[in-house]
């Protein structure tokens, strides 16, 4: 009849079906016929229907950022054209998107602009689902209490609605609240009716949702066997669905019910398959790294118990693979990306890696930190051929150990990390008197209040495994809050600190260390410096001018023969501008302290405009678009190895300069004094220009430090950390 807008249609709702039968391919191919068509005809609420459903339809198949991207369109439309259903729609489904993903407080937004809007057009159904995502946010979030209470909501309108299909699912979530308050008969029960309704109305993904949740209840009442029927027949439906993060999930469950029977053999591969499928997943996120970050948190758990079994079984290499393989997993598709080695070296941090092949590589002198429950772990390659570990058992949760020890070491030295902006000063009598009174003390016996912190940290990380360290470098792969501790100032019995003995550095994980090393030889930069100093912030904030970070930059730039930027000239675009063709770039301003992101001098703007955020902060996103190729990125800021510590490592300023390129990074752990900071770096670079490595010239920098009059004291010395590889640069080439 040639009547497209009803073909369109049909394609529609085909779709709709396909996706409730599970088939979910099937339905992404009819929702795009359907768009072409609404396209061809110009119909924009309908392009704005077809988008709903392939959104619906990527969601889950676990491509969320298509997903995000297809209900983003559906909502632009649905304002576009007045479609308030279609908006509280395209809200709910933006909700649910951002859940899988972890954003619990940006899903719970969305779906409370979805129950704001279906009660506002009288739609009772939507205000339904929107109760009912809300109590799947809550519960994701731990408020069962709350979880509850929304799904008893969602119940009442069901019946009101007499929709049979709903009540199942809602009769699952409601069970989920039980299951987390600790009624698990009352969970059975209502999972039970979950089950049943999805046989009845055909619904096969909510069927192996339904056995997922009987298989949790029977697990925690003891029920062991049942617990793995449920389970495989979850396994089974997310197969025959193509539903990898269900099937991730049912890895995940019928592994720690084989590891509470102690069949560790089939739990260790239920782990592996877990991780292999939800890796699949993250992968799909293409180019977010954000999300990825997320995702990667919300499953993390699953690394850790696996390597934790591994290393019970005596399976050393396995298990620091595994620990390995949930570090910096984001960073590593980062440098993928950037070095082109995706399709060179396949195996790179992922699970097809050889634990043998791996622990050859690792090098000499290495020490990996792992945190598990009660206790650190620390695998060190001994004498560059074979590994050892040792563990060290915590009796309090042992994350928690470590952030109430650093806060105790800043304490002790006296540093100010929690100042956001530090002015790079030590800024009031009262620290200068305190620093006066540690320089006037003996340098080779540290003040007795900067002692206990530091010594702690010694005899619970390094002490277990001095005797395994040779040489005179230890390169230190850390987790969680070890990735912001100040290894160098790790004092032992005889009040002698680490960095006498050993240059140190970090690594956010073995595979980033591999990938840097097997990027293109000509990748990086061999000429060229950029040194950016005391940018001028008059206009932006209420933060002072750095006097000492302009000399920093001047002494540098005679040093290297390169004219520094400084005051008015360092604008964001200037630095970003020439960013991406230096061997060398030297940054010396404030730095925020809870990310590192750096203030530099606004682009230029009308006098009567006030600069925007954007404008002059240096932020993350700014240096991951950026092509970097230096070799080498110093930045004297504070707080520039701050950001927040998830499994990932720190996500700051620091990594956002290693995933957009460079070889290493010279950051500081807290905020740092501004004179001091200028001679600590004109003793890194004399030793550098010298021909010593990046190590070489922080350790030698770092003693020359503790020998001077002035700025002896740990605060001033030690919150210089150097992340990557060591790097020698060639400065005949660098101007």
């Amino acid at each position: 009849m040639g009547d497209r807008a009803g073909e369109g249609k049909a394609y529609c709702d085909r779709g709709n079906a396909y996706h409730s039968l599970g088939d979910f391919q099937k339905a992404i191919e009819y929702h795009q016929r359907h768009l072409k068509i609404w396209e061809e005809v110009g119909d924009r609420a309908g392009q704005g229907i077809a988008y709903c459903g392939l959104g619906n339809a990527y969601h889950s198949l676990g491509y969320f950022q298509k997903a995000i991207e297809y209900h983003e369109g559906h909502l632009k439309i649905s304002k576009e054209v007045g479609d308030k259903a279609g908006e509280g729609k395209a809200y709910c489904n933006l909700g649910n998107a951002y859940q899988s993903l972890g954003y619990f407080q940006k899903a719970i937004e969305y779906h409370e602009r979805h129950l704001e809007i279906s009660k506002e057009v009288g739609d009772r159904a939507g205000e339904g689902r929107a109760c009912g995502n809300l109590g799947i946010d809550y519960f994701r979030r731990g408020d069962f209490q709350e979880a509850k209470h929304y799904h008893e909501l969602h119940l009442k309108i069901l019946n009101e609605e007499g929709d049979r299909a709903g009540k199942g699912k809602a009769s699952g979530n409601l069970g989920n609240a039980y299951h987390g308050l600790g009624d698990f008969q009352k969970a059975i029960e209502c999972h039970g009716r979950d089950l049943n309704i999805s046989k009845e109305v055909g619904d096969r993904a909510g069927e192996g949702r339904a056995y997922a949740n009987l298989g949790n209840d029977y697990y925690r009442l003891g029920y062991f066997q049942k617990a793995i029927e449920c389970h495989e027949g979850h396994l089974k439906i997310s197969k025959e669905v193509r539903d990898r993060e269900g099937e991730g999930k049912a890895y995940y469950n019928l592994a720690n019910v084989y590891h509470s029977v102690e069949d560790f053999q089939k739990a260790v591969q239920c782990y592996k398959n877990s991780l292999i499928a939800l890796d699949h997943i993250r992968r799909n996120l293409i180019s977010n790294d954000e999300w990825k970050i997320t995702l990667k948190s919300t499953y993390d758990h699953i690394n850790l118990r696996l390597w934790e079994l591994q290393f019970k079984e005596g399976k050393v290499s396995e298990a620091l693979l595994t620990a390995d393989q949930g570090r910096a997993q984001a960073l590593n598709d980062l440098l993928e990306f950037k070095y082109g080695l995706k399709e060179l070296h396949p195996e790179i941090g992922t699970l097809s890696a050889r634990p043998s092949d791996f622990a050859c590589y690792l090098p000499p002198n290495t020490a990996f930190m792992g945190i598990s429950e009660g206790g650190i772990v620390v695998w060190v390659n001994e004498k560059g051929n074979e590994i050892k570990t040792r563990r060290t058992e915590i009796d309090v949760s042992v994350t928690t150990y470590f952030q109430s020890l650093l806060e105790a070491t800043h304490n002790e030295i006296g540093v100010r990390g929690e100042v956001n902006c530090e002015d790079r000063s030590l800024g009031n009598p009262s620290d200068k008197k305190l620093a006066e009174e540690r320089s006037s003390k003996p340098k080779s016996h540290p003040s007795y209040f900067e002692a206990k912190s530091l010594q702690t940290f010694y005899n619970v990380v390094i002490d277990p495994i001095r005797d395994l360290l040779q040489g005179d470098e230890v390169v230190i792969v850390p987790e969680g809050p070890l990735c912001l501790a100040p290894y160098a100032a790790f004092m032992d019995l005889k009040s002698k600190y680490l960095c006498e003995t050993f240059r140190i550095r970090l690594l956010p994980s073995l595979s980033s260390l591999r990938l840097i090393e097997n990027c293109p030889a000509d990748w990086h930069s061999k000429t060229d410096a950029l040194l950016v100093g005391d940018p001028w912030v008059q206009e932006v904030t209420t933060l002072g001018q750095l006097e000492w970070a302009e000399k920093e930059v001047q002494m540098i730039g005679e040093i290297l023969q390169t004219e520094p930027l400084v005051g008015k000239q360092a604008t964001k675009d200037e630095v970003l501008r020439r960013i991406s063709s230096v061997a060398l770039v030297h940054i010396a301003a404030h730095g925020e302290m809870e990310t590192g992101e750096i203030v530099l001098a606004p682009n230029t703007t009308p006098p009567s405009v006030d600069p925007a955020r954007e404008d002059y902060i240096l932020t993350m996103k700014d240096v991951l678009k950026a092509q970097i190729r230096a070799r080498l990125v110093v930045l004297s800021c504070c707080h520039s190895a701050r950001g927040e510590v998830k499994s990932e490592g720190v996500v700051g300023i620091a990594r956002a300069f290693l995933g957009a390129g460079a070889r290493s990074v010279l950051v500081s752990l807290w905020a740092i004094d501004d004179e001091a900071t200028m001679e600590f770096m004109e003793f890194f670079y004399r030793q550098l220009v010298n021909g010593r490595s990046a190590s070489e010239a922080l350790n030698k920098a770092m003693k020359s430090m503790r020998e001077s009059d002035r700025f002896s004291a740990v605060k001033y010395w030690a919150p210089f950390v150097l992340i990557g590889d060591d790097v020698t640069l060639e400065f005949e080439g660098i101007k």
